[in-house]
């Protein structure tokens, strides 16, 4: 075939940094992002133009994945804040508006691209060895067997995301509710590859989130069900419900045009030979004692009927999502063809029941150990409950984490001034070989290392949206917000009682400075201060692994893009 228009050479773009297209979406993106951070943050509503679903939130996750960006250099940015939520679902936002931060401050300097990526790495192993030696200020130790610090945790997760319209009683409702549902999961015997189990999320929307509740094991639901007639169920001799989970179609359907042609003898009916396997493997599962059958498929009306007669509970259409966790919890094996049973594959259960909630009924399938557990999530409209299901699996997902490094750091942007006072410190004690190593002057040090810090804390300033004073301590280096209806020469321990963490309260004599002030940020004298209570009622805590990630995936995007030289385009 004949080319209709000639091939057009590829478009080098030079220094793409320094274009204003890009530095304009850059600082816009930035803006989207500063606006959404924080329990205050303001709601977004993306569609795509041309009408359908509507979706109102604030959470990074569901704005990266609805925003489109055409420029190379932004979509490294997006694809580098989604590949961090992918792996710890939390301080997404945290990471988005650092690096769009870093960007901004690293490219206004006039430092060689080299030497600010080697001394930012450096500042970064200054922030990540302080974060994980004992010495860390800002960071507090989770004691899994008391729960006041993993009740912060889900607490901070959930009120930080106002699109899911939560009062104060239902964010404590659902606390409680969530970390119930994580330690069903968390095994009761542990060995030495203990895997933890899942919670499944079950929707119920137009209903009051007070009215959400947890079940052990698994709720399906079965709208067929009749509630007026009691439940009979088969059971061993040991009393437990002998269970077969079938991953294949058990319909009865002939093979289909796609599997190929099938030949058979003149007067041979397909659909009666597969009706009568299926009827072979229902005697087969009757004289085996097993007591619930479960499909993720469609099961054949006469095959249900037949085992109905015989106290069988026949579920069908459970679908893909449940096989894993109905395996797991039953310890059956999914079989996946009706011509080959083998007595291996079945699994056992504690007991079957029905439960009704709402207009909806469930077979509830309760195991010997809880493993898996079902979250009857409920909220008043849709878009909340969308909202509502990603904080759920947000606060699951940081539980998680944590009890595989039960640590924590200080939320309220306490953490990031906590971190630009440290680096602000050892930036004044550094040794000439320092500078030595990083092939960089003391003043190239200090614009960078002034620049990381101000990254650091324009993240804190994230958090106002009132146009309200952000304060830091001299001595702790947190956060503290000033209401917006105070004017600037007011007396600031007036006017501020607790950090914005929660751990440090205005008890003391302490001094202030106003973060990113007119006049700039002084150097704070002495190291900062650990708080001198670790444990305290109502504190705002991050998830560590994930902060900890955001950082450094923060950084190192920022890095990247300091560093494009050229954007090369095809044109055709």
């Amino acid at each position: 075939m004949t080319r209709l228009e000639a091939k057009r050479p590829p478009l080098f773009i030079n220094e793409p940094l320094s274009k204003d297209t890009v530095s304009q979406s850059l600082s816009l993106l930035s803006g989207i992002f500063k606006s959404c951070y924080g329990p205050a943050g303001r709601l977004k509503q993306l569609h795509n133009g041309v009408g359908g679903y509507v979706c109102t939130t604030s959470q990074s996750s569901a704005i990266l994945s609805r925003l489109s960006v055409s420029h190379p250099v932004l979509s490294v940015l997006t694809a580098s804040v989604q590949n961090h939520i992918s792996r710890f679902s939390d301080c997404g936002l945290f990471t988005a508006i650092l690096c769009c931060s870093l960007i901004e401050n690293f490219k206004s300097l006039n430092v060689a691209s080299c030497t600010v990526i080697k001394i930012s790495k450096y500042l970064l192993s200054l922030c990540v060895d302080y974060l994980k030696s004992e010495a860390c200020g800002c960071r507090v130790s989770v004691d899994f067997s008391s729960v006041e610090t993993l009740l912060c945790l889900v607490r901070s997760i959930l009120t930080s995301k106002p699109a899911c319209m939560l009062d104060k009683t239902e964010v404590d409702h659902l606390t409680t509710l969530i970390l119930k549902a994580f330690l069903f999961t968390v095994p009761c015997h542990v060995e030495t590859n203990a895997v933890l189990g899942k919670c499944i999320i079950v929707p119920v929307k137009g209903r009051r989130v007070v009215e959400s509740t947890v079940f052990p094991g698994l709720l399906i639901e079965t709208p067929e069900i009749q509630l007026a007639k009691p439940l009979t169920v088969r059971r061993t001799c040991s009393n437990m419900v002998k269970t077969a989970v079938f991953c294949v179609s058990m319909s009865g359907d002939c093979f289909g045009p796609e599997e190929g042609t099938v030949t058979v003898h003149h007067g041979v009916s397909l659909e009666i030979l597969e009706l009568n396997q299926l009827l072979n493997v229902g005697k087969q599962l009757v004289n085996d004692e097993i007591g619930l059958v479960v499909c993720q498929k469609v099961i054949h009306p006469s095959l249900k009927q037949y085992l109905k007669e015989n106290h069988v509970i026949a579920v069908d259409r459970a679908g893909l999502s449940l096989m894993e966790p109905l395996s797991r919890m039953t310890g059956s094996k999914p079989i996946a063809s009706i011509h080959l049973l083998s007595p291996s594959c079945y699994g056992s259960l504690k007991d079957v029941r029905i439960e009704s909630f709402a207009s909806k009924h469930f077979m509830h399938l309760i195991p010997k150990d809880t493993v898996v557990c079902s979250l009857i999530l409920c909220n008043r409209n849709e878009t909340a409950w969308d909202e509502l299901k990603r904080a759920c699996e947000t606060a699951e997902h940081v539980l998680q984490l944590t009890i595989k490094e039960p640590l924590a750091l200080l939320g309220g942007g306490c953490t990031e001034t906590h971190l630009a006072s440290y680096i602000r410190h050892k930036s004044c004690s550094l040794s000439t070989s320092i500078f030595k190593d990083l092939d960089c002057s003391r003043t190239q040090y200090q614009l960078v290392a002034d620049g990381f810090c101000r990254s650091l804390e324009s993240v804190a300033c994230s958090l106002n949206h009132d146009d309200g004073e952000i304060l830091t301590d001299t001595a702790y280096g947190h956060c503290w917000f000033v209401p917006s209806c105070f004017p600037s020469v007011s007396n600031w321990s007036d006017l501020v009682s607790k950090c914005g963490c929660g751990i440090n309260g205005n008890t003391e004599n302490l001094n202030w400075r106003l973060l990113q002030g007119q006049f700039g940020s002084p150097v704070i004298q002495g190291c900062p201060k650990g708080p001198s209570v670790k444990v305290a009622d109502f504190l705002t805590l991050d998830c560590f692994a994930a902060k900890c990630s955001g950082l450094q995936v923060a950084l190192e995007t920022a890095n990247l893009i300091l560093d494009l030289s050229y954007v090369i385009e095809d044109q055709n």
